[in-house]
């Protein structure tokens, strides 16, 4: 049984992921150059804030290490990531409570059905 999970070793296998899967693995890459090109009406750096904010949303470690990487070559500052952050956390607590209003209605629904 392995000791570990999601560590920076896992790189090795890269090659092997695409290469199993070359097809899926470009459609991939090219979702990953829109969101990192130089060249849309958005800043740089504010794509990238945005990909951070959306890598801690999603939990994926690589994301977030790739994504800081880039803010910081972009200019970001200590402040600019630290708010997001907080943003990317409210945002993705905002979801929890809309959900929990969809999970009201359906308790209600199932409670009244049930009478």
């Amino acid at each position: 049984m392995t000791e570990e999970y999601q560590t920076p070793k896992d790189r090795a296998y890269t090659d092997l992921l695409i290469n199993s899967a070359p097809k899926e693995a470009a459609a991939f890459l090219n979702l990953k150059y829109t969101a990192e090109r130089k060249d849309g009406v958005i800043p740089v750096k504010y794509r990238e804030l945005m990909s951070v904010a959306v890598a801690l949303t999603t939990q994926c470690s690589y994301c977030i290490e790739s994504h800081i990487k880039n803010a910081v070559q972009a200019g970001a500052t200590r402040e600019e990531i630290a708010e997001t952050v907080f943003i990317a956390a409210a945002l993705r607590a905002g979801g929890a409570v809309g959900n929990g209003l969809m999970a009201m209605r359906l308790f209600e629904d199932e409670s009244e059905a049930n009478r």
